[in-house]
């Protein structure tokens, strides 16, 4: 049995990831240009009025992939406005997570499986090592809201299939 890295279980993932959402939104991007409509309609989308809309899916993914890896570095994740409105400026925030999750450096992550990971919920604190938060928090936490990213767009009639949420290659 081959072992893994906590940087190579998280950045690389992470970083595959948040480059196929970038090309779903820009695909969403597409479609609405190409079927002339405004592209604020998909940014605004909801599968249900509950839920909270693609602006925010793509935000949290956000939060979840930069946060994961500060934590996990022991550093501070940038802080991003949430201001995005547009699927144009949610490309840019993507960009703007890969490049700081570019910036982190291995040895800051590895050897992070024992580290005191703690987050802060409306409903209390979460205690995790740092092992079991990239697990069973922040790898699903981050899916789930890239996912249903993929379903707000696949739904509203954007031409995008399962290799484009898994990237296309799936080299290393």
């Amino acid at each position: 049995m081959t072992a893994i890295s906590m940087y190579e279980a998280s950045v690389p993932t992470f970083i595959h990831t948040l480059t196929s959402l970038k090309t779903i939104l820009q695909k969403g991007i597409a479609s609405a240009e190409a079927r002339k409509f405004d592209p604020a309609v998909l940014a605004g989308s909801r599968l249900y009025p509950d839920m909270l809309p693609l602006t925010r899916q793509v935000q949290i993914a956000s939060d979840a992939a930069k946060g994961a890896v500060a934590r996990l570095a022991n550093i501070e994740p940038p802080k991003f406005e949430d201001t995005e409105a547009t699927l144009a400026e949610l490309v840019a925030r993507v960009e703007k997570t890969i490049d700081f999750i570019k910036s982190v450096k291995r040895e800051q992550i590895d050897g992070s499986e024992d580290r005191e990971i703690i987050i802060k919920t409306p409903r209390g604190e979460l205690n995790f090592k740092g092992l079991v938060f990239l697990r069973h928090w922040a790898l699903p936490n981050f899916f789930f809201h890239v996912t249903t990213t993929y379903n707000l767009l696949r739904h509203a009639g954007v031409d995008v299939g399962k290799l484009d949420y898994l990237g296309g290659t799936l080299q290393g």
